[in-house]
């Protein structure tokens, strides 16, 4: 991603990758949950913010519900702010463990 991107690239992105799901049809989904891209975050030049990471979260979860039989994994990765990792860690786990009913 451009230095300074934010959630509107981001998600652009992420829709671009949803487009081919069906093609690739994966048999799970795998996140490498790094949280360095937060715009807080000191070694990056990255403009997402925890309400970014929540919508990517989900849109991954709905990626995976759609295409893996909603097979996901989440491995957390980097964050070097410590309040920004906190809260987005916070943010990413809630929206995984949402069940709709």
């Amino acid at each position: 991603m451009a230095p300074y991107a934010g959630e509107k690239e981001y998600l652009e992105a992420i829709e671009k990758v949803d487009k081919q799901m069906e093609d690739f049809k994966p048999q799970f989904i795998l996140i490498s949950a790094g949280f360095d891209a937060h715009r807080e975050d000191p070694l990056a030049h990255i403009q997402l913010t925890g309400k970014g990471y929540e919508e990517l979260t989900r849109k991954i979860k709905g990626m995976a519900a759609d295409h893996a039989e909603g097979r996901l994994v989440s491995v957390l990765e980097g964050g070097y702010n410590l309040k920004a990792l906190g809260e987005s860690v916070a943010i990413h786990i809630e929206v995984l463990m949402e069940h709709k009913i």
